[in-house]
């Protein structure tokens, strides 16, 4: 049975990896499995760089899509996949070897995934999550300081030339396509709840047709014939 496959996205700073974190907690390995394009970016030294010799990850040609497309076509289809993390040029992380264990349902996360064609053709759902600019600005700043070491100036740089621009352009316009829009403004318990509960409803139905399935035919029944 083809897998479902559920596309989460939003600006950076909205609120993607919390929220994809919290739907984490509720299910098993066996029930969901959740890929991110976060570990599929290309080397630092592959990156663009802009007018002031900055980097800048935050364009569709910083990801690897082949690679990441091609890993969910192997979780479709049952295989399990390895991928090396990407610790975003932090060299106080250790990245770890992690492994995505094929599901019945399927989370793909990331600022492109409704962008990459390939990987939006696959999408069953999609999940955008929404906040204002403000909120975002703080969220990456809390964030890129406390997990990628960058400093404040950089910070602000980048989401003014790179971050900013890439939202409005790539990620945006895909708004209106989304099947949940989640407002994140302050929190987005509700929109998790919505989820979880399709979620919950969706496995319940495949382990019913799945016992379905393996109930015996008459003819194969082991009982005596009274």
């Amino acid at each position: 049975m083809k897998p479902l496959i559920i596309g989460v996205t939003g600006g950076s700073g909205s609120g993607k990896t919390t929220f994809i974190n919290h739907l984490r907690e509720r299910f098993t390995r066996e029930e969901l499995c959740i890929i991110s394009q976060d570990d599929y970016y290309r080397p630092r030294e592959e990156q663009v760089q802009d007018e002031l010799g900055i980097r800048n990850f935050d364009l569709p040609s910083s990801i690897d899509k082949k690679a990441f497309a091609r890993d969910i076509s192997r979780l479709m289809v049952g295989q399990t996949v390895h991928r090396q993390e990407y610790t975003f040029n932090n060299e106080a992380a250790k990245p770890k070897m992690l492994t995505f264990l094929p599901a019945p349902a399927i989370v793909v996360e990331g600022i492109f995934v409704f962008h990459f064609k390939k990987i939006r053709r696959l999408l069953d759902l999609k999940v955008f999550l929404h906040a204002k600019e403000n909120l975002k600005v703080i969220r990456r700043i809390k964030r890129d300081q406390a997990e990628r070491n960058y400093p404040l100036e950089d910070v602000l740089y980048r989401y003014e030339h790179h971050v900013l621009p890439t939202f409005e352009r790539y990620i945006r316009p895909y708004m209106d396509e989304a099947d949940l829009v989640v407002n994140n403004n302050q929190k987005f318990d509700w929109g998790l709840e919505v989820l979880t509960g399709y979620l919950q409803n969706y496995l319940e139905k495949c382990n019913g047709e799945n016992r379905q399935e393996e109930r015996p035919f008459p003819h194969e029944s082991t009982g005596r014939r009274q």
